[in-house]
């Protein structure tokens, strides 16, 4: 099992910045791909950026140019640097920890909220 607990949640202004982790425990060598999501008042949760277990990068156009994602082996951390934050990116943020085959976990979120 693998449990992902995501932090750095919080309330910005816009153009303002965040950095949100993600740290897992439990069986961290499977996992292959980290991936931060996020689900918007009354929208379907969305797909942000991802990182694999070599270090190579996905993200979502929306977001590209403005959310960086890297990870700390060390710690088993994975960060989601967020800047230029818009109000459109309000939502609970989410961490999902893919190990493939033998499935994948979700954190509990955490809240951002961008005012104007």
């Amino acid at each position: 099992q693998v449990q992902p607990v995501e932090s750095g949640g919080g309330l910005v202004q816009a153009g303002g910045s965040l950095r949100l982790s993600c740290a897992a425990s439990g069986s961290i060598d499977g996992i292959l791909v980290t991936g931060w999501y996020r689900q918007a008042p009354g929208k379907q949760r969305e797909f942000l950026a991802s990182i694999t277990r070599g270090g190579s990068t996905n993200s979502a156009g929306s977001v590209k140019g403005r959310f960086t994602i890297s990870r700390e082996n060390a710690n088993n951390t994975v960060y989601l640097q967020m800047n230029s934050l818009k109000t459109e990116d309000t939502g609970v943020y989410y961490c999902k920890a893919d190990r493939g085959l033998r499935g994948v976990s979700w954190g509990r979120g955490t809240q951002v909220t961008v005012s104007s």
